[in-house]
C-alpha cells in the first residue's frame, strides 16, 4: 500500500525520512494533490540507469531501421568469434 502524506508531514522530516526504503517511497500531497515523491538514493540511480538504458536502446534501435540490421554472423565476425 502507498505511503502517502500531507508535506506538512515534512515540519517532523525524520519520521517521514524513517519510512522511506527501497521499492517504499513516500508520496507528498499539497492541497489533497499528489505532488512529490521522495525516494531511496539507490531506487533514484537505478531508475535513471534504466532510462538511461531505455534512451540508448531507443536511439539503436532508430538507427537500425534507418540504416540497416547486421546479422548475428556478422556480429561474431567482427567481434571475432
Amino acid at each position: 500500500m502507498p505511503n502517502i502524506r500531507p508535506v506538512s508531514d515534512l515540519r517532523n522530516y525524520n519520521e517521514v525520512l524513517r519510512e522511506i526504503t527501497i521499492d517504499s517511497p513516500v508520496f507528498l500531497t499539497k492541497n489533497g494533490r499528489g505532488r512529490y515523491a521522495i525516494v531511496d538514493i539507490k531506487e533514484y540511480e537505478k531508475t535513471n540507469a534504466v532510462l538511461k538504458l531505455m534512451g540508448k536502446l531507443a536511439d539503436a534501435e532508430k538507427s537500425a531501421n534507418e540504416n540497416g540490421w547486421i546479422t548475428a554472423e556478422h556480429t561474431e565476425k567482427a567481434l571475432g568469434g
